[in-house]
Order: C-alpha cells, then structure tokens, then sequence
C-alpha cells in the first residue's frame, strides 16, 4: 500500500512538474509574470495532548515549490509541500505528508486551451469517527488523498452560432486509515480505493436577438468512472436544450428540458456467516466473486427545469434553478460578486448524484488559477476552502466532498460561500458552508447493514488572515470549525475545531518562523480531546 501511496505521488509531482515546465513555453512571446520558488525547511514540532497529558517530539524536514505563471495565453499556480516527520516516541510512528494545490489553464492553439487541477491532501475517512485537525500527533482515521484531472477544451464560432466541446481525464487514490476511532460493534463502513474517469461535453447555441429573440443552446454530456472497490461504475448521459429570454435589461427567463440515463451498479461485498463483510489487509471490503453487477441507483427519463438570472452589473450575477430530476423536485443556483478587483464573493446551492471522486473533481475544476497561499503549520491544507487572489474570484471549498471519504454513490445536496479580500499583503477569507447526502447501494438481503438510504449531514466554517508587520516579517492566522452527523443510529455527532497562528520573518533567500495551534474535538459520550502544538522553523528558499 505504500509503495502505491509514493507511486501515485510520484506521478502528480511529475505532473505538477510538467505544468511548470509547459507554461513558460507557451508564454514566451508574452509579457511574463512567473515565479518558481523551490524551498527546503527544517523544524521542530511538540505536540501536547492536554485531555491524556502526554507530550510528544518531531523533528520535520520539508521540501516543496510555489510557481506562478499568469500571462494572457497561461494561467497557472502550484503550491506543493513534502513533509517528514521524525517522532521521538517509539509508541508513534514516522509521518510522510504530501499537501498541493494546482490549478492551470494553457491556451495551445487558437480557440483550444489545455486545462489542469491536481490536489494532494489529508481528510477524515469514517465520518463517525476521530476529527483529528492537526497533522502531528495521533492521527487516526486520516487518510492522504491524490486526485487529478486534464483535459482539452475548444470553443469557437461558426457564424452566430457558438460551438464547444471538451473532454477530461481524472483519477483519484485515497489511502487506508488505519485505527478510525468508531466504537467497537459499530457497523463497519466500506473504504474507498482508487476511480478513474472520463468526462465528455458538446454543445452549440445563439444569443438571444442573434438568430432568434431568445438565446438558444443545445448540448449533450457524457460522465463515465470506475472504482475498483466493489467493481463500482457510474455512468451519466444527459441530452438537454435551454432557452433564454431577456425580461428586462438586467433580467432574463431561463428553461430547459432534456432527457437523461444515469446508472450506478457494484458486485457485493463477500460477506462471512453472521452477514458482516469480509475485510482485506487495508480494511476494505472484499469482493464477492460471486455476485453479479447490481443496480444501486437508476433513473431514465425526462428532466426540465425553469429559473432567472440577474445581472444589474458586470460585477454581478444570480441565478436560481427549480426543476425536475432524480424523480424528484431539485433546485440550484449561483451568486457572483466582485465588489472590486480585491474583493470577492461567490455562493454556490447544489443538488446532483455523485460518487466521491466525481465530486472531488469537480469541486477541484471550480477552484480559481490563482490562489492564496495559507501557510499554516499543521492544519490539513487543501482540503476545505480556498481563497482566490485579487482579480480571480472568491474561491471554493471542497468540504462537500471530505466530510467523509465514501465508496457508495450518493445524491449531494449543500451549499457553499466565501469571501476573499486582498490588499496588497494583506490577504482575508471567509468560507463556510452545509452539506448532505443519501446514499445509495445496493440491498444486499443477507448483509448486517446496508448504508442504502443513510443521510449524513456536515457544517463547517473556515477563515483566514495573512496580515503583514513589515516587509519581511507577518502573521496568519487559521479558525476552522466542522460538525460532522453521520445519520447511522446509535452513532453520536462529531464536533472539531481549531485555531493556528505563525508568525514569520525572513533575511532574504531564509525564513523563520514560530507557530502554535489549540486542537479540539469532541463526540457525545466521550471524553473531549484537546490538544495544543508549537513549532519552530528555519526555510531555505533557492
């Protein structure tokens, strides 16, 4: 399992690498503003564990890159960071941690442009489990998360008519937790593996007053990802047309009907004689070779839907969606705002059936190109929300997706906001957010539990400040609060919370920095558990 964990990093580091490398060819005949900063760190970590009164040593060495290129043909930004740590107690083993962001759009041709995102993390496998949000320390039920996705986009005109199409290619691999902190007799949940998939979209249409009064678009979109847990395939075909007709100059109506096939189907778990599934070495179920594909969700038929958009100006636009889907009423809808260059909001109300690594991957495609850069010493960076710098946008967060690493496919439904602000060196950000989702699987008859039908629920909140003193010398500071529902009885909710500051000053191509963080989470019948780490450093930047 390691050696695959190391591969998989192996192969997006190359990949992040490939990103850099390209980018600067493709600007070369424009005006640059790129930056590629390659670092070394060394430091030293203790961690406190008040609620057990134990304290623990690390020494930590670190490597990493931040590179940015944002020219008019590329825009692109990576933030990668290896992490070593060296425990000084034999009860608590070494600890690699690999965190990264990338995001990039590459224009290669007139009217085609390559586009990227690849994410490296760590986030909770077993929503009733420990909340553990330090990357020191005990860690259970944390599991390090790779996932990627490429692919080409075209778009053009061909007389009034505007055409586009692109494809994409993602992975993702989440390793095995290990302890998850559940209580024993719990129902065991299934861990997920490894997906690929491939994502396809056409469309062509005309504003409105072009060809006809209204705007008309007609588009076609095929999704298809296999996961090796369970033999699990999820495969989408929608076929839709929309319509749009302005109301008022800031106003217009919006419907749209389609047709759409969509199937989810995996192999059961091979399960022993009291109806409890069977687990490998890495805590996943086995697959019973005996089982045919059988359907954990299907629906095929007709879906619609009407809404408004409204954009008083260029910094602004709403919309709202109501309709019918997933045999069911679905409603969805976005703000944007720019209330200047250096002020931005977005909100995003969502509603689609998805698997983990399908909304990971599109949670990552919705993260700006260029972003802030939180540097905090132990929280999971990455894997909650990201700010945007001044002129990209607000940001994102992929909470939605980590409140729990799932195999089973489930309808998600939440809603997103953030808030990013920067003046200058200063840098402000705001996300918070709830989430929600039923699964869906298969009924297994003779099995001890199913997770079919299940809800669970998460809230979260997150803010960020980066404030300078001088020049060389600033603060950041980190509040980050989740509660986590898993909706399975007997299991309690599950409350974390955290709050970090560094404090850091550089002497040209060295940096120092002093950090310190208070940890704590909680579950209804037990003990809460509270921790608190500090941390000196020396960086090296070539």
């Amino acid at each position: 399992m390691m050696c695959r964990i190391r591969s998989t990093a192996l192969l997006l580091g190359t990949a992040l690498t490939a990103l850099i490398a390209a980018a600067p060819a493709q600007a070369q005949d424009e005006q640059r503003r790129t930056r590629i900063s390659p670092y070394i760190e060394i430091g030293q970590i203790v961690t406190a564990d008040l609620t057990n009164d134990d304290v623990l040593t690390y020494t930590t060495v670190a490597g990493g890159v931040e590179a940015s290129v944002q020219t008019p043909r590329t825009q692109l930004q990576v933030s990668y960071r290896y992490e070593r740590h060296f425990s000084y107690a034999k009860r608590v083993g070494d600890d690699d941690l690999h965190n990264g962001l990338a995001r990039g759009s590459i224009s290669v041709a007139p009217n085609l442009s390559v586009e990227a995102g690849l994410l490296a993390t760590q986030t909770r496998t077993d929503i009733r489990g420990a909340a553990p949000i330090a990357q020191v320390g005990r860690r259970d039920n944390i599991s390090q998360v790779f996932s990627g996705y490429v692919g080409p986009s075209y778009a053009a005109h061909v007389g009034p008519v505007g055409v586009a199409a692109s494809y994409r290619y993602g992975y993702t691999k989440a390793g095995s937790p290990g302890n998850t902190g559940v209580a024993t007799g719990s129902p065991r949940l299934d861990v997920f593996d490894s997906s690929q998939s491939h994502t396809v979209n056409v469309s062509a249409g005309v504003k409105p007053g072009t060809v006809l009064p209204v705007g008309v678009n007609v588009s076609a979109a095929y999704d298809r990802e296999t996961a090796n847990q369970l033999d699990q395939k999820f495969e989408d075909k929608i076929v839709r047309a929309d319509f749009v007709a302005p109301v008022a100059p800031t106003v217009a109506l919006t419907a749209g009907v389609g047709y759409e096939n969509l199937q989810v189907k995996q192999r059961d778990a091979l399960l022993d004689a009291n109806g409890v599934p069977v687990l490998d070495n890495n805590g996943r179920f086995k697959t019973d070779p005996a089982s045919p594909q059988r359907i954990a969700y299907e629906t095929d038929g007709l879906i619609y839907d009407a809404g408004v958009i409204w954009r008083p100006s260029s910094r602004t636009t709403v919309q709202g969606h109501v309709g019918r889907r997933y045999g069911g009423m679905t409603y969805y809808g976005t703000l944007s705002y720019a209330a200047t260059r250096s002020i931005s909001v977005n909100a995003d109300v969502y509603d689609a059936v998805e698997t983990f690594g399908g909304q990971l991957r599109n949670s990552l495609a919705g993260l700006p190109t260029s972003f802030l850069q939180q540097r905090t010493a132990f929280t999971q960076q990455y894997g909650g929300c990201t700010f945007g710098a001044a002129g990209a946008g607000a940001g994102g967060c992929l909470n939605g997706a980590f409140q729990s690493i799932s195999t089973s496919a489930y309808r998600a439904r939440g809603i997103d906001a953030v808030i990013s602000a920067t003046r200058g060196k200063l840098n402000l950000g705001v996300g918070a957010g709830y989430s929600n989702r039923r699964f869906l699987a298969p009924d297994q008859t003779n099995a001890a539990f199913s997770i079919n039908g299940v809800s669970d629920q998460s809230y979260y909140a997150q803010a960020f400040a980066n404030v300078p003193l001088t020049r060389d010398s600033g603060i950041n500071g980190t509040l980050i609060y989740n509660y986590y529902d898993s909706g399975i009885p007997d299991a309690s909710g599950v409350t974390s919370a955290a709050a970090t500051a560094l404090y850091y000053h550089n002497f040209g191509r060295i940096g120092t920095s002093a950090s310190a963080g208070l940890y704590s989470f909680s579950q209804s019948g037990l003990a809460d558990q509270v921790s608190a780490t500090g941390q000196v450093g020396v960086r090296y930047q070539f």
